[in-house]
């Protein structure tokens, strides 16, 4: 299993502007395969994960451990080696955050998209420690 670590500076490889490719797409969007990751100084740390082609579909997504800091996410051996991730610091996680119609926000723990921090390609995941987290943990409320 791969534990991925909290890069040290993220913003070396993510740009204001980066273009993502999911092979496989995303869960429930399987035909959708390029995207572009927005970075707004003014949101960090939630960045979009836009369609390429169509600006009105995007996914908002977060690092997760900006969400819960102890987050030791496994990746499975087939999960690193399609990424072609060598060692844990290659790989850049974010997690899909739902916005909930009485205001609060959850955020998907369970299946994390992990990128190849060098190439920007990508798959969602399902950990193999899954169990360990909730589909929907709850964000902190902003004071």
């Amino acid at each position: 299993m791969m534990t991925p670590v909290i890069p040290e500076n993220e913003s070396e490889t993510v740009t204001t502007e980066s273009e993502v490719h999911l092979p496989l797409g995303l869960l429930g969007f399987e035909r959708t395969k390029h995207y572009t990751l927005l970075a707004n100084p003014g949101e960090m740390p939630f960045r979009w994960l836009q369609v390429v082609g169509d600006p009105s579909l995007a996914f908002l997504v977060v690092p997760p451990f900006e969400v819960l800091p102890d987050y030791e996410p496994d990746i499975s051996p087939e999960d690193a080696a399609f990424l072609e991730l060598d060692s844990p610091e290659d790989a850049l996680l974010f997690n899909i955050v739902t916005l909930r119609a009485n205001g609060r926000a959850t955020v998907n723990l369970k299946g994390p998209l992990v990128l190849n921090r060098y190439s920007l390609r990508g798959k969602q995941v399902v950990l193999a420690n899954a169990a360990d987290y909730a589909l929907q943990h709850p964000l902190p409320v902003a004071d």
